[in-house]
This record gives structure tokens, sequence and C-alpha cells, in this order.
């Protein structure tokens, strides 16, 4: 019996990539799977059902999964996405959200339709996906549910040329912190992945800053990403929630998130004399504390 036995999962743009490896390991681990895909080029444009290739070989696996089309970029797309789940399962215990493009470009250069299509795919696309499941969660008061959301370092640390892409994924996490909050009462964990793998949506990046990419190397592929997901969905991580786990290069890590290091407070408005006291200490302070972070995030 695996750990996500007679689950339902529904996962976004899971024809290829993490997602599709995310599918593979929840068909092996017992979940029912919905692998939503458009099966669109890395820059959104085109589409062919990639999806299908994915439910094929879950099915030879021997478990059950249907396959989805529709964007998430719209409203009704992540209705769609949720009622297939319903329709041919009945239920829905896990809403992963991992679909996503890129359009990158410095700010300079970029297009307001490569802004929009990011905006669109990327974090409007957790709400189009999300909001139906969160509502069915309460109706029906189904409890212990799982929300795993994609974040990036291009938006947690940052990453030159991805403002688009870095805005939409820091507003996932910030998304991920408060429905978190919102989803306590019925027992629904809400996490987020911030994922380093070897995709189609990342090989030229890596390959364009000097890296070797070896798809045999499960080290660098998606493969990794997907048993962290799978264990944060099992029971063992019931208690889990509103964290963010950075997972690359063999790795698995927990990342800080948005907290005060170190402040001072006044009884009178802010002088200039003393701003030029305190906030170089401000800033010396965040510097020993991000050494500190460095140090202790090493891998043991």
């Amino acid at each position: 019996m695996g750990v996500l036995n007679n689950k339902v999962a529904i996962i976004t743009g899971a024809g290829r990539g993490i997602g599709m490896e995310t599918a593979l390991l929840f068909a092996k681990e017992g979940a029912k799977v919905v692998v939503n895909d458009l099966g669109a080029n890395p820059d959104g444009s085109g589409h062919e059902k990639v999806a299908d290739e994915v439910v094929a070989e879950i099915k030879a696996l021997g478990g059950e999964a249907v396959a989805n089309y529709d964007s998430v970029d719209s409203y009704e797309g992540g209705i769609n996405i949720f009622n297939t789940a319903m329709e041919a399962f009945g239920a829905v215990d896990i809403v992963i959200n991992n679909a996503g493009i890129l359009r990158d470009k410095t700010l300079f250069n970029m297009e307001e339709s490569d802004w929009d299509a990011i905006m669109a795919v990327h974090l409007k696309g957790h709400f189009n996906c999300t909001q139906p499941f969160v509502r069915y969660i309460r109706e029906t008061n189904r409890l212990n549910c799982r929300i795993i959301n994609m974040s990036s370092v291009s938006g947690l640390i940052g990453n030159f040329g991805q403002t688009n892409y870095g805005a939409a994924k820091a507003g996932i996490a910030g998304f991920s912190r408060s429905l978190s909050m919102e989803m306590a009462k019925y027992k629904c964990t809400v996490n987020t992945i911030s994922p380093g793998a070897a995709t189609r949506l990342t090989i030229d990046l890596m390959k364009a800053a000097g890296r070797e990419v070896n798809p045999d190397d499960w080290s660098q592929g998606p493969q990794q990403i997907a048993p962290i997901i799978a264990w944060i969905c099992s029971d063992e991580a019931n208690e889990i929630t509103n964290q963010i786990f950075h997972v690359s290069s063999g790795t698995v890590g927990i990342m800080q998130q948005p907290a005060v290091i170190k402040s001072f407070k006044s009884e009178e408005l802010w002088s200039m004399d003393q701003l030029n006291q305190l906030m170089p200490d401000l800033v010396e302070a965040k510097k020993t504390h991000d050494k500190e972070v460095e140090e202790k995030g090493k891998p043991s």
C-alpha cells in the first residue's frame, strides 16, 4: 500500500518535467491522478495532448488517471480542471499547482504581454486552480487535504532577466502563507516548493550559465522533486504547513521566511541624524544574519 493510497490528486502542468514525475510517483503510491497539461511550448504558445502520454503510462503501471487539457490561466479552466477530478473520481484531496511558462527578458526589453502572460499562468493560475478546491473543502468539510504551490529562487532570492517570473513566484509564496492560515481550521496544509531541476524550461538557462547538464543524473532532474512533494502530501506531514522547501542538486532544505532581524524604537519622529546612525547598524545585522543562515543551510 502506498503512502497516498486512494487519494485523488490534481497536478497541473503534469505532461512533462516536475509535474510528470510527480504524477507517476503519486500513481505508484496509490493516488488517482488528474494529469492536467495544455501541452504548450515553454513560452506558453501552441498545444499538444502530452497529458495523454502520462495517463497511458500510469495506466500501464496499473494506476488510475485521467487527462485534462485546460489552461490554468483562465478562471473557467481552473473550474474545468477541478470538475474533471470530480467527474472521474468523485472527490479531491490534493492540488499541486505546478504549471508554468517562461518569458525571460530584462525589464528594459519586456513587452506588456510578457508580463501579463507570466502573471496569468503562474500567479493567477494558482488562484484559478485553488479556489474551486478550497470552496469544495469548506462546503463538504473535507479534512486533511493538501495544497502544494510552486515558487522559485527567482522570486525568493532574485534572478537577472526574470522580473516578471520573480514577481509572480514571490507572489505565490505570499499567497501560500495567507492561504495556510485560512485553511488551518480544515486541517488542510499549504506548503511551497522552491525547485531546482533541469527541465525544458530551465535547461537552456543552465547551459547559458556554463553548467553541464546530464539527463541521466537524478540529482539534476525533475525526479528529485517528486518524492518531497509526495511526502508532504502523506499522513506523515499532517502538522506541516506554511513552509517553503527548497529541493535542488540532490539536497532538500527548509527556507527562512520574512521576519524582523533587528529593530529600534523611537518615541519621536525619526530624524536624518538618527537614521544615519541606525540604518547602517540594521544593514550590518542583516549581513551577519545572512552569513549565519548560509552556514547553517549547508547540506549535512
